[in-house]
């Protein structure tokens, strides 16, 4: 599976001037936590909920202070059409819960950590529909068909 492919929702970007209130405002509307930081066409930076709060809010920096003084900077980014399985290794080495994904040098999306555990639990809720209907069910045997259990028996 492409990174892409993986991304649930658009991302949401942001001017590097325009202030933490109006970050925070977004993130509400958009149902979001984080922010990609857009100068132009060039991706400079990600702002997270998280970041609000650490480096903002519980510093004392005011709601019209400017986006790109919170911000992280350099962004970890992954290319749009990189295996998903790439994104593993950069999540865990850099400690991060968002990687922006880009296309031809620009923003395309966000992929998050919360993204890859909604499609595992998916993914392994497929798996385990037939162990559970055995466990639940017992020996289900299709018409026609006869069971080892009914051959152990000697019955038919």
């Amino acid at each position: 599976m492409r990174t892409i492919d993986a991304v649930r929702r658009s991302g949401i970007g942001i001017g590097p001037q325009r202030t933490i209130h109006d970050a925070a405002v977004v993130m509400e509307r958009s149902g979001v936590g984080s922010l990609a930081v857009i100068d132009g066409t060039r991706l400079v930076g990600i702002v997270t909920d998280r970041d609000l709060v650490r480096r903002a809010l519980a510093v004392g920096v005011p709601p019209d202070g400017r986006i790109d003084g919170v911000m992280s900077s350099p962004v970890l980014t992954i290319p749009f059409d990189a295996e998903l399985r790439d994104a593993f290794p950069l999540f865990r080495t850099h400690g991060v819960r968002r990687l922006a994904v880009v296309q031809d040098g620009q923003f395309a999306g966000m992929i998050t950590i919360d993204d890859l555990l909604i499609d595992l639990a998916a993914d392994l809720a497929d798996l385990a529909r037939p162990v559970s209907a055995e466990v639940i069910f017992g020996d289900h045997v299709s018409s026609g068909a006869v069971s080892e259990t009914q051959n152990l028996r000697g019955g038919t």
